[in-house]
C-alpha cells in the first residue's frame, strides 16, 4: 500500500500545483516532504530521503530567474515535530515552509 499511497498523494499535490496558484515553490516542496514523512515508506532512512525529496522538488519548481535554494534542515526539532503534526491535521504547508529556512546553493 505504500507505493499506492505515495503515488496518490504525490499526484494530488502535483494536480494542486498545476491548477492553483496559492502555494509557493517552498510550500509545495515542504508538503511533499511532510506527506512522505507521514507515509514513512522505508524501514530506515526516511528523514534523509524525505529531506532530499523536498530539496529536489524545490529546485525543480522554483522559477529559473531566481537563485537556486534548498532547505536548511538544521532546525530545532522541538518546533519541527509539532509543525509536522499540525500539517497532518490541516494539510496546510505554510507553517512548515516558514519554519524551515532556505539557503542558497553553493555554486563552488
Amino acid at each position: 500500500m505504500i507505493a499506492v499511497e505515495l503515488r496518490s498523494t504525490f499526484d494530488n499535490l502535483r494536480y494542486r500545483w498545476e491548477h492553483t496558484d496559492d502555494w509557493t515553490a517552498a510550500e509545495l516542496a515542504i508538503a511533499r516532504h511532510a506527506e512522505a514523512v507521514r507515509i514513512h515508506p522505508f524501514v530506515d532512512g526516511n528523514g534523509r530521503s524525505t529531506r532530499l525529496l523536498a530539496d529536489l522538488v524545490l529546485l525543480t519548481v522554483s522559477p529559473d530567474d531566481e537563485p537556486a535554494v534548498v532547505f536548511d534542515w538544521d532546525l530545532d526539532r522541538s518546533f519541527y515535530i509539532p509543525a509536522l503534526r499540525r500539517f497532518d491535521q490541516t494539510r496546510n504547508p505554510a507553517e512548515l515552509a516558514e519554519l524551515v529556512a532556505l539557503q542558497l546553493v553553493d555554486s563552488d
